[in-house]
């Protein structure tokens, strides 16, 4: 989720980004990948004239629509979270605490939240050290195991994979973007699911990838672009994403699940896709990346099949 740069936001405010598809946002626990800083802070990542690079900032509202939207959770491990330093990073967390929803990522950080009796543990991870690290897979695997011991469910959101519409096939092995290392997504997934994670969800490449099913558990590689404002591409593959609904027990196994695939339109605001892209296209990568090692499948209905017994 992002809503523009320093100095250029929706006007009439974060929340309108929202108005299309505010009766989706309706769950217990509705989580995001808040790829922006939120506050007043200059950004510091940008040198004065380089194109190529992006500063994610958003308004200090941003936290309190995103709680009127719904959300209970976001996850800040990802490349944008340091965009203004460590000033724009409390600014960010201050946001966030003041407006009464909890965030994850950070470095060695399991954050608990209470659903419906349950303990719920949310961990956020990205391929840097100033974070939860995804490169450090062990250290993964050791707050995952910890997680799993204070929790009824274990959730983990990954910004992982390189980025683009020519990057939308998950391949084992380290990816690259711009040269810098954008983790395995494979390896980290199975690993966290192995150490007691029950539901993994992907973010970085802003397009959607397929989904798999391991262990019984589910791995949504890639859910693509939420939001925007005049931030990232909004065609082909890029304008493509989906809300991602899970139900879990508790027990922590998978009772069912859907999508409701999205389009964005400029300047980057979603809503409901009747043509339901979104589902082809997942489909057609799960197919084309896993068939015969746990291919998801999402039925035209958006439901997802469930799991294959074991």
């Amino acid at each position: 989720m992002t809503f523009g740069t320093y100095g250029s936001s929706p006007p009439g405010g974060v929340g309108v980004v929202f108005d299309k598809i505010r009766p989706y946002l309706n769950t217990e626990l509705l989580l995001g990948n808040l790829e922006t800083v939120v506050g007043n802070v200059p950004p510091s990542k940008c040198s004065a004239g380089d194109v190529a690079c992006y500063s994610m900032v958003a308004p200090p509202e941003t936290a309190r629509a995103l709680k009127e939207a719904g959300f209970a959770g976001v996850n800040l491990a990802n490349n944008h979270t340091h965009d203004s330093g460590t000033a724009g990073l409390n600014s960010t967390t201050q946001a966030l605490t003041d407006a009464g929803i909890a965030y994850t990522g950070l470095p060695d950080q399991i954050t608990y939240v209470a659903v419906n009796g349950m303990t719920v543990a949310l961990l956020g991870f990205a391929p840097y050290s100033g974070l939860s690290n995804a490169l450090d897979i062990p250290g993964a695997v050791n707050l995952v195991r910890q997680a799993e011991q204070h929790a009824h469910i274990v959730i983990v959101m990954m910004h992982l994979g390189a980025e683009g519409s020519d990057r939308a096939h998950v391949r084992p092995g380290y990816e690259f973007y711009l040269g810098e290392n954008r983790g395995d997504s494979v390896a980290f997934s199975h690993a966290v699911i192995d150490a007691g994670a029950d539901l993994v969800v992907g973010s970085g490449p802003h397009v959607p990838r397929g989904m798999q099913w391991y262990q019984g558990r589910l791995i949504a590689y890639s859910v693509g672009d939420f939001s925007g404002y005049n931030t990232f591409p909004v065609t082909g593959l890029w304008g493509q994403s989906v809300i991602l609904n899970v139900t879990l027990d508790s027990n922590s196994a998978f009772v069912t699940g859907s999508v409701t695939p999205l389009l964005l339109a400029s300047p980057g605001f979603p809503h409901v896709d009747l043509d339901a892209t979104a589902i082809a296209t997942i489909n057609a990568l799960s197919s084309a990346d896993f068939a015969g090692n746990g291919a998801a499948m999402i039925l035209d209905d958006g439901h997802i099949e469930p799991p294959p017994a074991a």
